[in-house]
């Protein structure tokens, strides 16, 4: 399978290239950063720390011309940003190619730009990749379809300081569990943030705590709190890789699929 990186000199980018490498059945097809990269037309192995030989990779440069660094793949993995995204799959359907997308915080425009694009390729989108964290959100969904509205939800989580959407994409799918499992639409109930004088909190409302700090890789603990006990649901990632491993399984996974939008749920068969 010939597998392209999006955003292939940042760190997760780098942590798909060093997993391409480690995958049986896997190649690197292309490695695409931003025209202000100074990392543009370097060994895309060696920056990722394999070097410049290694077989799976076979000497990719790290490019800006979006068509040419995915128009060779199989598929393209890309963690990058909701504009930049949004372009590589306009473009990934122009040259007919699959996608795994880890990208979170779009907004509903670009959204639809994802679900438009997948009525044409296949496309697998998740909010993570972990498998740790889909079996918590189908953990999730069937709690909240056990427990009455008497257990008040709240989705805390913690990354590190560079991240820059809140709540993470992975509390917004946890809270979206949790309103499934009610039955619920999450944005008919969610409270994103309390300040001040909030009042107390409705019945049935699903709240979002978010910290931020260091180097946090990824911390996620869903609370189903009532008048005379918690339930806490947790997960904590302490590597990136377990992100890389499951954009690189799903990108294997998409091989024959019929156009259209797939989750972690599909490839995990949950």
């Amino acid at each position: 399978m010939k597998i392209a990186v999006a955003g292939a000199a940042g760190r997760m980018g780098q942590m798909l290239i060093r997993e391409i490498a480690r995958t049986e059945g896997a190649t690197l097809a292309g490695a695409l950063e931003g025209s202000g990269s100074d990392l543009l037309g370097r060994d895309a192995g060696e920056v990722a720390g394999v070097g410049t030989s290694h077989r799976s990779l076979k000497g990719v440069k790290i490019v800006a011309d979006v068509g040419a660094a995915i128009g060779g793949a199989d598929a393209v993995i890309d963690f990058t940003v909701p504009a930049a995204t949004v372009e590589h799959a306009r473009v990934a359907v122009e040259k007919g190619v699959s996608m795994v997308i880890g990208t979170t915080g779009l907004d509903p425009q670009q959204t639809a730009a994802i679900h438009e694009a997948a009525r044409k390729i296949p496309i697998l989108w998740a909010a993570n990749m972990s498998i740790g964290i889909n079996i918590l959100l189908a953990l999730v969904e069937k709690t909240a379809s056990m427990l009455d509205p008497a257990y008040d939800i709240e989705v805390l989580e913690m990354h590190h300081r560079h991240k820059i959407d809140a709540p993470s994409g992975t509390a917004l799918a946890l809270g979206r569990a949790a309103a499934a499992g009610r039955q619920v639409k999450l944005e008919d109930v969610w409270r994103k943030s309390r300040d001040g004088h909030t009042g107390a909190r409705p019945s049935g409302e699903i709240g979002f705590a978010t910290l931020r700090g260091g180097e946090e890789v990824g911390v996620h603990t869903v609370m189903f709190a009532a008048a005379g006990e918690r339930l806490e649901l947790n997960h904590r990632a302490f590597s990136r890789e377990t992100y890389a491993s499951g954009a690189v399984r799903s990108a294997l996974w998409l091989r024959g699929k019929s156009p259209g939008l797939y989750g972690m749920k599909d490839v995990l068969g949950l």
